[in-house]
Order: structure tokens, then sequence, then C-alpha cells
């Protein structure tokens, strides 16, 4: 007689545990192959595999955060001037010019401002003149609304005396920062990445300062920024963008769904693999106003935005109705991200 083993039913992926493994992003994901220590290029994490777990960042060993992290460094370094997708032709210069000059005939045209001034009411993404700033911002905006993280924000200006004030966060620990951004949703993981992101840059640099990044190359800077555990791609060039005011091509949530539709992605492409092939296919001339109105579009388009039905009056989708690739609405998958 044969004694079966019982294999243990793969966890339920519920919709907490997808929006607790995507605010992580690169260091919450946990693949289910290991990574093996051979000369090929790491690509970006796959769509298969940054939905195969729901491993939270306090559950993950030194030993193993340190794998991801690695790879995670590997990838960028893999595809920082180059796509993940070498033969796929879109977007063209010329396509981004036409979504650019069609989405700021809808919204209006968007500009870099002349000077950075972070908000006192908002938490805003990246809009600060200080980089840790700006960083911790950019966390707080995850997987909420703009309403929600401010106040988060203001919560943390009555409770530590100002938002920043990075000594006292720190000395009063990591359950009372927890409690104080109760209201941003997922106050238990973004506390504990925004603590963790405090004492590394202590420890790194002897203060609570990221400002050196401000005279880093784009790649030395996104490299830096990668480094902290609970800081992946699209966080990272979220700073860059707003913050370091440099070119680059964040791809949030609302990118990701409208260049699906506008055929600029391979349909198999994760959120990450995305980012890596625009970022290198867009023009750095275009990746400040594009970006800012594709999350506008994204928004507020009935047709573009999550859910939405083709009625055939958008704009843009009439545009590029013959570029488009079969790739539908493929954001099922993907957390919403009001960043």
């Amino acid at each position: 007689m044969t004694t079966k083993t019982l294999q243990s039913p793969p966890p339920r992926r519920s919709l907490r545990n997808i929006k607790r493994q995507s605010l992580t992003e690169s260091i919450t994901t946990t693949t289910t192959t290991a990574i093996k220590t051979e000369s090929k290029p790491a690509k970006p994490l796959t769509k298969s595999e940054s939905t195969n777990t729901t491993t939270s960042l306090s559950n993950i060993p030194d030993k193993k955060a340190s794998i991801l992290q690695a790879r995670k460094l590997k990838s960028f370094a893999a595809y920082s001037q180059s796509s993940p997708f070498p033969s796929f032709p879109h977007p063209t210069p010329q396509e981004c010019s036409r979504a650019h000059r069609i989405l700021a005939s809808i919204h209006g045209e968007r500009r870099r401002p002349d000077t950075i001034i972070a908000p006192s009411n908002v938490a805003g993404c990246g809009d600060s003149p200080s980089v840790l700033d700006a960083l911790v911002r950019t966390i707080l905006s995850q997987n909420t609304s703009d309403k929600n993280s401010s106040r988060a924000k203001l919560s943390m200006d009555k409770t530590y005396g100002r938002s920043d004030n990075w000594e006292v966060i720190v000395r009063d620990g990591t359950d009372k920062l927890q409690r104080t951004i109760k209201s941003g949703g997922l106050s238990v993981v973004k506390s504990r990445v925004i603590m963790n992101i405090l004492h590394q840059t202590k420890d790194r640099y002897g203060s609570y300062s990221l400002d050196h990044l401000l005279n880093a190359s784009n790649e030395e800077a996104m490299r830096e920024l990668l480094s902290f555990q609970g800081v992946g791609p699209k966080t990272a060039s979220c700073v860059l963008l707003f913050c370091l005011r440099r070119d680059s091509f964040a791809v949030d949530t609302h990118v990701y769904r409208i260049s699906g539709l506008l055929g600029w992605r391979p349909g198999e492409a994760s959120r990450e693999e995305t980012q890596a092939h625009l970022e290198a296919r867009v023009p750095d001339g275009d990746k400040y106003a594009l970006h800012v109105l594709m999350v506008t579009h994204g928004r507020t388009c009935v047709e573009c935005k999550a859910g939405g039905k083709t009625g055939g009056k958008c704009a843009l989708r009439k545009a590029f109705v013959k570029g488009k690739k079969g790739v539908d609405d493929e954001d099922a998958m993907v957390k919403e991200e009001d960043l």
C-alpha cells in the first residue's frame, strides 16, 4: 500500500495580499525558483513571478532579502540602457509625440515646475527638494488615494512636529509610526518600509539625508535608491522624475494599463518589464509630460480608466487603434496605485 503525502493547498490570493505584495515591489516578491548564478542578465520580474506569492516584508529573512536585493540590482543593470523586448517596435518617437499632443489637448500641457516646493497639505509623489522626504512621501502615496496619503502625512506632522522629523520618528519606533499613518492604508507594511529606509540611511551615511543623490548621475541615483529594501523601480523612478528633476519614465498602474491599450508593450509584459521597455523607448523630452498626462488620463477618462468600456469617443484610443496589438485591459493582476 502506498501512502500519499498530502500537500497543503496554495494560499488564497486575497485582494489584501495582492496589494500588500505589490506595495513593497521587488523586496516583497519571492519567486518560486532558485536564482541561478550565471552570467545571463536577469530580466525584470515577469507577470507570473510577480503574482506567485504573498510574502510580506516582515517575514523575509535577511538572507532572502539580500538575494532579492541582488536580483533587483542585477535586473536594473541589465536593462538600464535597453529594453527587455528589443524586437518590439512600439512606441516610436513619433507615436510618443502624437500621444503627448493628444493628451495635452485634452488635459492641458504639463511642464516641470522651475522649483520644487514640498507641499504642506498633501503627501504628493516625490514632491520635495529633500530626497529622503521625497522617497517617504512616495511610499505614503502607494496603494491609496491622494486624500488618504495626505491624511497620513498630516498625521505625521501632528504627531512628530513635522513629517520629516526623522530622529523623533526613529526614536519613537515602528509601532507608533504605524498608528500615526493608519489613515493612509497598509500602515503596517508602510511603517516598516519607512523605518527600514531611515535606519539604512543613517547606517550608511551617518545622517538622515540622501541629498548627495542630487549630484549623482541618473544611473547612480537609480541604483542607490533600488538598494534600499522596499524600494522598487517605480518608486525610484518617481523620485528621479519629480525630486531629482531627471528624465525618467515611471510606470504605475495607469501608465501600465494605457500602454497596453495603445499597443506600446507586449501583452505578456509585467509592469516592471514595461517600465524598462518604455524607459528605453520614450524620448527624454516627452518623459515628464507624458507620464503625468497618462496618469491623469488613466484616472479621468471613462474609456481608459480601470474597468472602462470602449465607447469610440476617446481621442487617444481612436488615434492608436490601428497600432494596438490586441492588448486589452490587463490590469486585473496589477495593484491600483494612485501615484
